[in-house]
């Protein structure tokens, strides 16, 4: 039904909107900086959990833009305030977690559970108010009634969005877990260089 509702939209439109996506995933922001810090302190395959639990919370951000949710807590502001500060404050609870771990020991980067890793992912971007925001002001810019009901073109185009995404942001843990190695072999700084990212994370999204 939703892929039926997305063959309806002209390729140019479509090929437009997947490189305009593409060039917003490559721009280094918050969920890059964050799957870079988790690659970094826990190598590749912790940088792409990390991809992947920010993908499933731009995913919470689309279903509630979907449904109209996210329409609802842009237009309260009191809501997004107490929204950013609350992942704000996490983001620095995890810097101050990686600031006191100590040397990093690479043999002890599997015990790691996976569902860790994605839960911080998702939870650093659920926090994040202002995907949401984005994703109401970018994806209708893409749809037309004229091609099919516009919630099913909103959902379809997200998740085109979201894959791609997460696609890239994995790009960029595995990125940050290379180097971590390379970086935690020679300097045993790898969780210090963690705590700077999280905690300038924390300052970027209160400052903006």
């Amino acid at each position: 039904m939703i892929w039926e509702t997305l063959a309806n939209i002209p390729l140019a439109q479509l090929m437009t909107f997947i490189a305009g996506g593409l060039v917003l995933n490559f721009a280094p922001g918050q969920d890059v900086f964050f799957a870079s810090a988790c690659g970094i302190q826990g190598g590749p395959k912790a940088g792409i959990l990390a991809g992947l639990g920010v993908g499933l919370g731009v995913l919470m951000h689309l279903t509630m833009a979907t449904v109209g949710l996210g329409a609802i807590v842009a237009t309260h502001p009191g809501i997004l305030t107490a929204i950013k500060y609350v992942g704000a404050a996490y983001l620095l609870w995890l810097a101050w977690k990686s600031w006191t771990a100590g040397p990093v020991d690479p043999s002890a980067k599997g015990s790691v559970r996976p569902w860790n890793i994605i839960r911080r992912g998702f939870l650093s971007n659920a926090m994040n108010p202002k995907p949401v925001l984005f994703l109401l002001a970018f994806l209708p810019q893409f749809t037309n009634p004229a091609w099919g009901p516009v919630w099913q073109q909103i959902l379809g185009l997200g998740l085109i969005f979201i894959v791609t995404g997460t696609i890239v942001t994995m790009g960029y843990g595995i990125v940050g877990g290379l180097a971590g190695q390379v970086i935690g072999k020679r300097l045993g700084l790898v969780n210090r260089i963690a705590a700077f990212m999280y905690a300038g994370l924390a300052l970027r999204l209160v400052a903006k």
